[in-house]
């Protein structure tokens, strides 16, 4: 080999692994910021998971652990208003899938949004699936679909009506909610496939934070974490970015009937929302109008991807239950003004807290 080639095969191959080992520490460095940042932001918003966490443990108002299929973490917990002798018909139900980035969801998440939401009449089932490593995304999606598939045969039970059952994601949660509910619409189509719930039996869909393109998610979180490598195989690898994108799948032809039976579609987002930016709440809103679904868009100005469902509810100042609330009350003038009645919110966390946490959040 002449010299001049190489000393080119050697300085590429030295620019390589340099690259890779500065990829490495950055990686490593990352890792390791962002767990101390997780660390000092739950010191922070301890006050207030102290007092969520008695209440989800203790309160008579939650059903913890109902098990709703045979694979692990196949459970569910249901938030139930308060008794009400002069209101006490069937009650509008929320299935929601909380977030942790496919990787540290759990039902328990929700149990602030569970508490507001009963404590205005709405019954909240939150319902659990595994995580990566345990499963990859269609893992995760069968085991939301399962719970969907319990709350809309089973809730009336528990004082549920059948009839006004909505779904809800956030954050990693809104993206599988989002497939679970695109899958069964294609699975509908299909006359040789049997089901055990209907697309038509949701009433409404509602994103807080969710991702809907993975490519363009993909781009995004390389910059942050998860990087590529690990985001491909959570999804199931690269092959299966098409599958799992809600605003491909309902763009493309074959799919013109499923789309038609999608229930209307509101997505919520923080405008300073840099872990999932608001951009992919808009785009997927604009490609659904244009494809012919009923959708919408409500943006939080200056919030984060925690103030919306963390930070802001702790303070007493939940807009999210708020306006979910005045959404799913629509026309009801007496639960609406009930609602308008309620006394303020208490506040779980000293304000200079919940500023710190905001500044340190690794979210």
């Amino acid at each position: 080999m002449p010299v001049t080639a190489a000393t080119h095969a050697a300085a590429s191959f030295v620019t390589q692994f340099a690259s890779k080992l500065l990829g490495r520490i950055r990686s490593g460095y990352s890792l390791i910021t962002g767990f101390l940042s997780l660390q000092c932001y739950g010191i922070l918003i301890m006050p207030g998971v102290v007092q969520v966490g008695y209440y989800y443990f203790f309160s008579s108002q939650v059903r913890r652990d109902i098990v709703f299929g045979d694979q692990p973490r196949n459970k569910l917990d249901i938030y139930l208003p308060k008794t009400d002798e002069k209101n006490d018909g069937l009650k509008p139900v929320i299935a929601l899938i909380t977030g942790g980035a496919w990787v540290l969801g759990y039902k328990a998440w929700g149990s602030l949004l569970g508490c507001h939401l009963s404590g205005a009449g709405v019954i909240v089932a939150c319902i659990d699936y595994r995580n990566f490593p345990e499963a990859t995304i269609s893992e995760m999606v069968k085991d939301a679909s399962r719970g969907i598939s319990f709350v809309c045969n089973n809730i009336s039970e528990y004082g549920g009506d059948r009839n006004r059952i909505y779904l809800m994601g956030q954050s990693a949660g809104a993206h599988i909610a989002a497939c679970a509910l695109m899958e069964q619409a294609v699975i509908e189509c299909d006359a040789t496939q049997s089901t055990t719930w209907s697309v038509t039996q949701i009433k409404g869909y509602f994103g807080l934070s969710g991702g809907y393109n993975l490519y363009n998610l993909a781009e995004h979180l390389n910059t942050r974490g998860p990087y590529k490598s690990l985001f491909y195989s959570i999804m199931g690898g690269e092959q299966s970015l098409s599958r799992y994108s809600p605003e491909i799948t309902v763009q493309d032809p074959n799919n013109k009937k499923a789309v038609s039976l999608l229930p209307p579609i509101i997505l919520f987002h923080g405008t300073s929302d840099y872990t999932i930016p608001a951009d992919c709440s808009i785009t997927f809103v604009d490609t659904l109008q244009k494809v012919g679904v009923k959708a919408e868009l409500m943006l939080y100005e200056g919030k984060t991807h925690t103030d919306v469902f963390v930070q802001d509810p702790m303070r007493g100042d939940d807009k999210l239950c708020a306006d979910l609330v005045a959404i799913i009350h629509d026309g009801d003038e007496e639960a609406l003004t009930k609602q308008m009645r309620a006394p303020t919110r208490r506040r779980l966390v000293p304000e200079f807290m919940l500023k710190l946490a905001k500044k340190i959040s690794p979210f």
